[in-house]
């Protein structure tokens, strides 16, 4: 959608294609200018860590097409390229939404209303960020693999610990035998060296995790 392109080192991999968070970004546009994007890169990458960016349909496709069904990718893509693209991935299962970045709102709106994963379509990278924070925020809720349901409106009596749901007990005593366990200082460094190769270019996430560093005690 911009005038010059990115050199290949800033574009997809495969050798990085191994992360913690089922979240993905996927950035697809033939001319984006590295100029431009940077800064919106990095707050984008503070709502969804994972970003990876292609310049090419077919590269990008079998990316997403190879991803795990327990995937949740998001889609920011080029009105040109988005025409091409999104008929053939829109009913992946691990395709949850879809932005159109583009110059032509209206004529990207006329294609793109055929496909319910097209979330919104877009010319201010302002408006792209706040319209992906704004929707990801929703998407977590639903999403995410390790919310606890506590209640259970209909207790069977073989499952329930005096009336009470036993799952949610179960719950609570794997929560507190996990907080009473002692980390040392070598587990500390491995988690922060872990965390440290997930978060390799968000500097919003890193400066977290060296703040973290500095300050934690395990009495605090």
């Amino acid at each position: 959608m911009a005038t010059s392109t990115l050199s290949n080192d800033d574009f997809h991999t495969n050798s990085d294609d191994q992360h913690l968070e089922i979240f993905g970004l996927i950035w697809l546009d033939a001319d984006v200018n590295i100029k431009e994007i940077r800064n919106t890169e990095q707050q984008l990458r503070s709502i969804i860590n994972h970003l990876k960016k292609f310049q090419d349909v077919k590269q990008c496709q079998q990316y997403i097409e190879e991803r795990s069904q327990k995937d949740r990718l998001v889609l920011i893509v080029s009105g040109r390229l988005g025409r091409e693209i999104v008929p053939s991935i829109h009913k992946l299962r691990q395709v949850i939404s879809i932005y159109v970045y583009c110059m032509d709102k209206k004529s990207n709106e006329q294609w793109s209303c055929e496909f319910a994963k097209v979330k919104a379509v877009v010319v201010e990278l302002d408006e792209l960020v706040s319209r992906i924070k704004t929707d990801h925020k929703i998407q977590k809720k639903v999403e995410e693999p390790l919310s606890i349901s506590v209640l259970n409106t209909s207790i069977d009596t073989g499952k329930s610990t005096i009336g009470v749901n036993g799952e949610f007990v179960f719950s609570q005593v794997l929560i507190d035998c996990l907080l009473r366990l002692k980390s040392t200082q070598t587990d500390i460094n491995e988690l922060i060296n872990c965390l440290e190769n997930e978060y390799e270019g968000n500097n919003f996430e890193l400066n977290n995790l060296h703040e973290f560093q500095q300050n934690y005690s395990p009495n605090k």
